[in-house]
């Protein structure tokens, strides 16, 4: 039914579909396809901020026949963004311990703090590669520290689309231009880092920072 809320997912469809992700003939390599760090925390079932206090490798099942191994990492929960109504304090979260399935490795028993963005499987354990926004705390735009307690969040209606080559045009009103890759050769450049796509109570989507709008070559991007 629409609205209806979608079913957790379970380890072994996570990792099913985490190897479609892998080109054929490669079998080293985790392909992911690009997004908006908006688009990954409205994608996201969860969003928060930890440290990393340790990591064990487990197996992924307690089937004796799955040979499949996961990389358990003990953490400690700074601030949760999002994902309150489905965990209240995450203690461990999960990740291939086979790079090719997208496993994530992060630094244990350091200072460093992390945003960790993810899913919550069937179980109720946190499951996390390289495919959902993972960064350093320490990395982030204080815009897009800020976006993650409101801006993010309420504009998920919002669509945004990848900029490759010119001429690149809007298909629909609620859609913002992401030209990151076009103007800079890199995904998280300035217009990632700086600017949330914001919805007006015209249903129509624009580019902002705080009040200001767009820069001028963003806009001029999407003329031929």
């Amino acid at each position: 039914m629409p609205g209806s809320p979608r079913p957790a997912p379970s380890w072994a469809l996570l990792l099913r579909l985490l190897a479609l992700l892998r080109p054929p003939g490669l079998g080293e390599a985790c392909s992911c396809a690009p997004a908006h760090p908006q688009q990954h925390i409205c994608h996201s079932a969860l969003v928060i901020r930890a440290k990393i206090s340790s990591e064990k490798v487990v197996p992924a099942s307690a089937d004796p026949a799955d040979t499949e191994k996961m990389l358990r990492y003990e953490i400690k929960q700074i601030k949760m963004f999002k994902g309150f109504e489905k965990v209240k304090d995450v203690q461990y979260i999960y990740t291939p311990f086979d790079s090719s399935l997208c496993g994530v490795k992060l630094e244990a028993n350091s200072q460093k703090q992390y945003l960790l963005t993810g899913q919550v499987l069937s179980d109720g354990k946190v499951f996390i590669h390289l495919c959902n926004y993972i960064e350093p705390w320490e990395d982030l735009s204080l815009v897009q520290r800020e976006s993650l307690n409101h801006h993010y969040h309420l504009n998920c209606a919002c669509q945004i689309t990848t900029c490759y080559t010119v001429p690149c045009t809007i298909s629909a009103p609620n859609e913002c231009l992401w030209t990151d890759w076009l103007l800079e050769q890199k995904l998280y450049g300035y217009q990632a880092q700086h600017y949330v796509c914001m919805k007006h109570v015209d249903g129509t989507c624009s580019w902002y920072r705080g009040h200001l709008l767009l820069r001028k070559e963003f806009v001029d991007i999407i003329q031929p």
